[in-house]
């Protein structure tokens, strides 16, 4: 994009139907396909930056700021990313990898975060959902939170795929202070007796995952698998 492109021009642009030049990406009219290569596929291809691309699928309502669960086509633009210097990244404290869990007792989960932005915040779920493009803050970060989900596993060598319709716990991080490289969640019911995975995602602020710069890159989530017992008293039979 022309950076020379004035303020007033660039608040008109977010109202105007008409498409700019100066952000139309040549490059999205190449299918990738001018040095084929086995097992790789043509991409689709615009001279419009796909601005009505939701018009190829009429049997889908447009996404329009809701979580439709029977499928929905998004129009808003994946937005900008961020430097591969500053994508994020997250790692468990606690509860550790291979740890285990008092039944029932509630436990606070830690979490190490990378690169976060400036604050930790998500817009209205119900009104926003996917409803504008990723935004970064203006150290160069990407605007948006962190979630955790606990699915319940037959055992710690489970091989099937959970689903993800059913899970037994899930929580965003927003509007909360990253203190000394953590922010934390309660799960405040603690876990029944069983095993668990526990994972963290990165969103936007729109709930989108994060989008990045480059293809390969390290996973910005973590996995803990945990197991949650009943303890029992101690007792010296005499």
């Amino acid at each position: 994009m022309n950076n020379n492109i004035s303020i007033f021009n660039r608040q008109d642009g977010q109202t105007s139907l008409t498409i700019d030049p100066k952000v139309i990406a040549s490059g999205f009219a190449n299918d990738g396909q001018d040095v084929p290569a086995a097992g790789q596929f043509p991409s689709l291809t615009s001279t419009n930056n796909y601005i009505n691309f939701c018009l190829t699928v009429p049997n889908l309502p447009v996404t329009n700021g809701k979580q439709i669960t029977t499928g929905s086509c998004n129009p808003s633009p994946i937005g900008v990313l961020p430097s591969f210097s500053k994508m994020p990244s997250t790692k468990f404290v606690f509860p550790p990898n291979g740890g285990s869990l008092s039944a029932g007792d509630p436990f606070t989960i830690a979490l190490a975060v990378r690169n976060p932005g400036q604050a930790l915040q998500f817009t209205n779920i119900q009104e926003s959902f996917l409803a504008a493009p990723q935004q970064l803050d203006g150290q160069g970060f990407v605007q948006g939170y962190y979630a955790v989900v606990i699915d319940q596993l037959v055992d710690l060598f489970q091989t099937t795929p959970t689903d993800p319709k059913n899970f037994v716990f899930w929580r965003a991080i927003f509007n909360q202070a990253v203190n000394n490289g953590m922010v934390t969640v309660d799960v405040t019911t603690g876990l029944p007796s069983g095993t668990y995975r526990i994972t963290s995602m990165v969103y936007a602020m729109n709930h989108q995952p994060v989008f990045s710069p480059i293809e390969q890159h390290g996973f910005f989530g973590d996995a803990a698998y945990v197991s949650s017992s009943l303890r029992f008293p101690f007792v010296i039979f005499s």
